[in-house]
């Protein structure tokens, strides 16, 4: 029996020609989701900052990512399916039933080659361009596949719901800065970011994570003027004191009636006095409570973000911190916080104190009891969690469940900590080292 001729008609060529742009357009597809997914938004900004359209455009349509992957996928799939289904019946036609085999066979090696690998490498090479120059086509087929891909989200979040999967709206904010974070780690560890600019940025973005409890002054080293004590005494204090800003207490420390300025003070006893001739005998009647400000209280889960923001729209940089009973627990600074970004800032009226943190020939590490964990993390690059206490002396209280005496050794999250100096209930020194 002859073989079937091989006929090659204008159907034919209708066929393949409509086969061929189907794999254009499943390589378009395939290429603009690599594009638009890869590319990083804060370079599209840039470019959208210089009058780019097309970038502008992907910035747009890739804020719901969930809505751009699902109208791309539902185009990949039309096109290539329905390339699939051209291919089978042209083959069909040219060798019989052996032509489904060779079909699929055909259409898998052009689409592997063609519609996936060829132009999602270029996609990545070139994310950013391909991204701006696919957009504005992309923005179209998502707004005529919204009603399509409107209900395959339902599907999709329902079947997710039933393995106890939710889709959080703010996961893509979280994602970006976790994103900023590991760069940066990832930076640093190659040497491409300074170790100071990583802990800049980094400090930067977690101040909406840290509550004014963590960086506050405890009240226990607060320094007060007693709003009673002798105008004399008051003016001496201030004097010697190398704060400028300091709360005045009537009674009783937990009594803040109001806050002086230095300078504020003393204006008013100098014109009191009756200027720089005047006698010293008329500070008798002074009052200091006139010239205090009212003190400003802040709870202590305010957070530092918030509390900065609070202290540049009022004009301030000084802050009581209450408890929920109102009971003091410290103050804040707007210094405070910056130092929480920056480092420490030191300026000529600080007093020189004492390294927190001193490293021993043996490779072990002296800390301070009252060293934040925080600190402690930023200048041994280690990861000591600081959820459930502040300092280092607080870490060790809470994963011991006891108060240590001088002496006892614990290991916990990777590290050996001994108790080497104790004052009443409080551990003032400690030994750490790696395990």
């Amino acid at each position: 029996m002859d073989p079937t001729p091989i006929v090659i008609d204008s159907a034919f060529w209708i066929s393949a020609g409509s086969i061929l742009l189907l794999l254009v357009l499943s390589g378009f597809f395939s290429g603009s989701e690599t594009a638009l997914t890869a590319s990083s938004r804060g370079k599209l900004r840039a470019q959208a900052d210089k009058g780019s359209r097309g970038a502008q455009k992907a910035l747009d349509i890739t804020e719901d990512n969930e809505r751009l992957i699902g109208s791309v996928l539902l185009g990949n799939n039309l096109v290539n399916i329905l390339a699939a289904s051209l291919a089978t019946a042209l083959f069909t036609r040219l060798f019989g039933e052996s032509g489904v085999a060779l079909a699929t066979l055909v259409m898998t090696l052009l689409v592997l080659v063609f519609a996936e690998v060829l132009p999602k490498t270029y996609a990545i090479i070139n994310a950013e361009k391909a991204a701006a120059a696919v957009a504005p086509v992309i923005s179209v087929l998502v707004t005529l596949f919204s009603p399509i891909v409107g209900i395959v989200r339902v599907l999709v979040r329902g079947v997710l719901a039933l393995f106890g999967v939710k889709v959080d709206p703010d996961s893509h904010m979280l994602a970006v800065r976790e994103e900023i974070a590991g760069a940066l780690q990832l930076g640093h560890s190659e040497g491409v970011v300074e170790k100071e600019d990583r802990d800049r940025i980094l400090g930067a973005l977690d101040l909406s994570d840290r509550t004014v409890e963590e960086i506050m002054l405890h009240r226990s080293k607060i320094e007060m003027i007693d709003a009673d004590a002798a105008p004399e005494d008051i003016l001496q204090q201030c004097l010697e004191s190398p704060h400028t800003r300091l709360p005045v207490y009537r009674n009783e420390p937990e009594n803040i009636i109001g806050l002086v300025h230095a300078k504020d003070l003393f204006r008013s006893m100098y014109a009191q006095v009756g200027g720089a001739e005047g006698a010293a005998s008329r500070l008798r009647d002074f009052d200091i409570a006139a010239v205090a400000n009212p003190p400003y209280f802040v709870p202590e889960t305010t957070t530092l973000d918030d509390q900065m923001r609070e202290f540049l729209r009022m004009r301030g940089h000084f802050a009581l911190v209450v408890d929920e009973y109102g009971s003091l627990q410290g103050l804040i600074t707007l210094e405070d916080i910056l130092e929480e970004i920056v480092g420490e800032i030191a300026d000529e009226f600080d007093i020189a104190e004492e390294e927190q943190i001193e490293t021993t020939s043996d490779g072990q590490y002296l800390v301070e009891g009252a060293m934040t964990i925080r600190d402690l993390n930023r200048a041994t690059d280690w990861s000591l969690p600081d959820d459930e206490a502040n300092t280092v002396a607080g870490l060790v209280i809470h994963e011991a469940q006891m108060i240590p005496t001088v002496g006892q050794v614990f290991s916990f999250h990777g590290f050996r900590f001994e108790v080497t100096a104790r004052e009443g209930n409080r551990l003032t020194g400690l030994k750490i080292r790696p395990l």
